[in-house]
């Protein structure tokens, strides 16, 4: 069976990319049907450890523990109270 090449859409990013004759070539011998949907680049760098993840939103707080002005990566619910690093460390470890 002869092939040629192909150029379709990552499904990730959107741009372009080639699906040469070479690489149909070699999914057809593994048995892989379906064309691949994401472009060599996104491929890779969701081997290397998946697609990037949003930036982590975080909140201004004062601790329950100390008083300081801290950051906390979730949104306090105000019926628990709220530590700092420093005084969060300092909670696990008197347990």
């Amino acid at each position: 069976m002869l092939f040629a090449d192909k150029t379709l859409t990552c499904r990730d990013c959107g741009t372009e990319f080639t699906f040469t004759a070479g690489e149909q070539e070699f999914f057809r011998s593994r048995g892989l049907l379906n064309e691949p949907g994401r472009c060599p680049a996104c491929r890779s760098a969701r081997r290397r450890g998946g697609a990037p993840r949003p930036e982590r939103e975080y909140h201004d707080i004062v601790c329950d523990g100390c008083g300081k002005e801290a950051k906390v990566p979730f949104q306090p619910r105000g019926d628990r109270p709220v530590y700092c690093n420093e005084c969060f460390t300092k909670q696990k470890e008197d347990r």
